[in-house]
């Protein structure tokens, strides 16, 4: 892992929330999402581009979700399986109504040349904003389980004893704690606050991925275990933050 990506959710649910409509933003807005993905699709028909100019034209409001297997993470009832199999969701409000769009990926190519598919299953749901509020809880809220998260990790990684795993994992998990700029296309109004939170979240779910694919110096189970459980909760205070990051607050009223 050379370098860190964001979950495609999180850079359209940041994009989306740009106030400026006009071709210009929508252009920067389809860039940043798609990277080097193929034009990505609509699964009843249409294209990606087609679906954003359209919630676009008007007053909306935008989050995304990262739920994982058992842990729906605000996720719509509608969509909570779609959603925790694929690990993401971007949840839209316009006047028009409410919807949650999934990215379902097919990656095709080869290991040296990935190349990547995405169709977004787009479905109404349900008035999101109070429920989304209610179990994701605030920016504030984020930003603190985050300090935890890292304390744990940095207790977590220390008793996997990188000095004993493989060389490549150790320099990659060092690479990533480095604090380099990670390149990402940002919306340039996005405040600093959000983005240190991106940064620090994304950053610390890289390390979570690398240090679960190894059991490190565990010579038992129940380390084994410990060590599983602590990172899972990092990984889940790591994805609530970074969705936190999209979350516009409570609806007003």
């Amino acid at each position: 892992m050379d370098s860190l990506t964001l979950p495609r959710s999180i850079l359209l649910a940041l994009w989306l929330a740009e106030p400026s409509p006009g071709s210009g933003p929508v252009d920067r807005l389809l860039a940043a999402v798609q990277g080097e993905d193929e034009p990505h699709r609509i699964a009843d028909g249409g294209t990606l581009a087609e679906l954003v100019t359209r919630w676009a034209s008007g007053p909306r409001t935008v989050a995304a979700v990262l739920p994982a297997p058992g842990d729906p993470a605000g996720a719509p009832a509608l969509v909570a399986g779609a959603a925790q199999e694929a690990g993401e969701a971007v949840l839209v409000h316009t006047p028009e109504g409410d919807w949650a769009a999934v990215p379902q990926v097919e990656v095709f190519g080869s290991v040296y040349e990935p190349g990547h598919l995405v169709t977004w299953q787009v479905t109404p749901v349900p008035p999101w904003q109070t429920a989304l509020v209610g179990q994701v809880g605030t920016l504030r809220e984020a930003e603190r389980d985050l300090t935890t998260a890292l304390a744990r990790a940095t207790e977590a990684l220390t008793s996997l004893d990188v000095a004993r795993w493989r060389e490549d994992a150790a320099e990659q998990i060092a690479a990533l704690s480095s604090g380099a700029d990670p390149g990402w296309q940002l919306p340039a109004g996005l405040d600093q606050r959000r983005v240190r939170m991106l940064t620090t979240a994304a950053r610390l779910r890289a390390i979570v991925d690398l240090a679960t694919g190894d059991d490190g110096a565990a010579v038992n189970l129940w380390q084994v275990d410990q060590r599983s459980t602590a990172l899972r909760d990092v990984d889940r205070a790591a994805r609530r933050a970074l969705a936190a990051a999209t979350h516009p607050g409570p609806p007003q009223r």
